[in-house]
């Protein structure tokens, strides 16, 4: 209490005792994979397709981590974090600016043919678009056989988006650094064959053998499945290259089951996001009834699986190819939050951007699969290809609907961190009663959402903490124990309607 010494009115500020909690994010995505480049290991963030493609580039043909995050971004997902394996950090080399021999100058600047680019490439220097543009400013024409394959609008002034050297990163086709000891100028309109590249080198841009021991990662050095453990947002966790590397013989089946058992392992450990697994591909529905119960027997609350594999079109070949589906579920999962909430079940759902399907499961088929929690994709004629399960891989019917599991993953982690400020805080009634209040506050709001099952708030949920679960044992051990009890809504996965012939002579008797 402050002391007032000198007659007069005074305000202060206090605490109303209320502090609100506040939900966290629940569609925070993290994928592991393969990349065209960009850094190994390192969990980077990214927040849409253009901010992936600067970093790590663009589809690359026989892997799946670019169609994942594509298909994520295109199905509604927000953020997320990518781990690139397959190599190390030092196979990474920053571009010198030494000349190069297959190099030539333009304007202070030396263009070449990017490394394993072959054909007869060339750059055109032409004038920028618009009415009086600035000095600094042209186009820069990229042709393949004489063919105008990229355009990019340039400036030769440093520090300004448009720079040539920032801009030409983004090109597949040419390098541009600045030539030594010579001023960047505007070139002269022109037209210039640049000579054939040099061979590729073998250290970026090609896939190196991968072990189980490289997604696992190291704590330490914060690397592979390791290196997402600093990182709470992290909601749901997609492995999509795993089946890239099984298929060219970099690993086994036991390898891949190792994988896909450490991330859920990391999963668990967590307690707060959930692994998006895949199938292997080509299996007809018998086959992996079998490989799940037999090769996998993943049995884990924290944990999904979904069969089969999507056709999607690919950039990198020019026609549709088969992808792993988890990179789009975990899009749908992040849409559905946004559109429902965490409590509906992320299923019925559309998958964008999916043409086809690997095999069209039967409603017999699916009978077989959706009991031991393999969540089919099926199409529909006139309604698309859709989710249409939403189990996870646990035996516990208490956790056998996946909205459940990430229900309560967000309801404790959004209390978790919206009572920090109870630590060190008067062990006694006062502080009994605000956690009652403030948590009791947030449960009603998720009850009013339709996350919680009950007429009134008093069916959905409890919150106890007071002296008969704090007695003065616990309080002398410096804890406080605050019980809450909540009843999730579970998913209509099964609808019954009840037809049954009357007559009105049977209405008549009834009355």
């Amino acid at each position: 209490m402050p002391s007032y010494l000198t007659p007069g009115v005074y305000v202060e500020e206090v605490q109303s005792g209320a502090r609100p909690i506040e939900g966290v994010g629940t569609a925070v995505a993290a994928f592991v994979g393969f990349a065209e480049r960009g850094p190994f290991h390192e969990p980077t963030l990214i927040a849409n397709w253009d901010q992936y493609v600067q970093t790590f580039g663009s589809f690359t043909e026989d892997t799946y981590l670019a169609h994942s995050v594509y298909g994520y971004f295109a199905n509604g997902g927000g953020t997320a974090y990518v781990v690139r394996v397959g190599g190390s950090d030092t196979a990474e080399a920053e571009p010198t600016a030494a000349p190069a021999p297959e190099a030539v100058g333009l304007g202070g600047f030396l263009l070449s043919v990017a490394p394993g680019v072959d054909g007869d490439i060339s750059v055109e220097i032409a004038d920028a678009e618009g009415e009086n543009p600035p000095e600094d400013k042209f186009k820069l024409v990229v042709r393949r056989g004489g063919k105008a394959v990229e355009t990019h609008d340039v400036s030769t002034r440093k520090n300004v988006k448009s720079y040539l050297v920032q801009q030409i990163r983004e090109s597949k086709l040419i390098d541009a650094v600045e030539q030594p000891g010579v001023q960047q100028t505007r070139p002269e309109k022109q037209t210039v064959r640049l000579p054939a590249a040099a061979p590729a080198p073998t250290s970026d841009g090609e896939l190196a053998r991968v072990d189980p021991g490289e997604y696992v990662g190291d704590a330490e050095a914060r690397t592979g499945f390791a290196g997402l453990e600093t990182i709470d947002e992290i909601t749901m966790v997609a492995v999509p290259d795993l089946m890239s590397a099984h298929r060219r013989g970099d690993l086994d089946a036991e390898a891949v089951k190792t994988v896909q058992l450490a991330v859920i392992s990391h999963c668990e450990q967590m307690g707060d996001r959930v692994a998006v697994l895949d199938t292997p591909p080509g299996m007809n529905a018998q086959r992996i009834r079998t490989w799940r119960n037999e090769d996998a027997g993943y049995d884990s609350r924290y944990a999904s699986l979904y069969y089969p594999w999507i056709k999607v079109f690919d950039p990198a070949t020019g026609r549709n190819t088969m992808v792993p589906p988890s990179g789009h579920v975990a899009g749908v999962w992040a849409r559905s939050d946004g559109e429902r909430g965490v409590h509906k079940a992320p299923a019925n759902e559309v998958i964008r951007g999916a043409v086809d399907l690997d095999i069209r499961l039967s409603k017999g088929e699916q009978s077989l699969l959706n009991p031991i929690g393999i969540n089919c994709v099926r199409a529909f004629p006139g309604r698309g290809i859709r989710i249409w399960g939403a189990r996870t891989l646990s035996s516990d019917p208490a956790w056998r609907y996946l909205n459940v599991r990430r229900l309560f993953n967000y309801l404790e982690e959004s209390i978790l961190l919206g009572t920090q400020w109870v630590v060190f805080e008067p062990n006694d009634d006062r502080l009994w009663s605000s956690i009652r209040r403030n948590v009791t506050g947030f449960l009603t709001e998720e009850w009013r959402r339709g996350a919680l099952f009950g007429r009134v708030a008093e069916e959905a949920f409890y919150v106890k903490c007071n002296r008969e679960n704090n007695p003065q044992e616990s309080i002398d051990l410096g804890r406080v124990v605050c019980e809450i009890g909540v009843a999730p809504v579970k998913p209509a996965e099964f609808v019954v309607f009840r037809l049954a012939q009357f007559s009105d002579s049977t209405s008549l008797i009834s009355e």
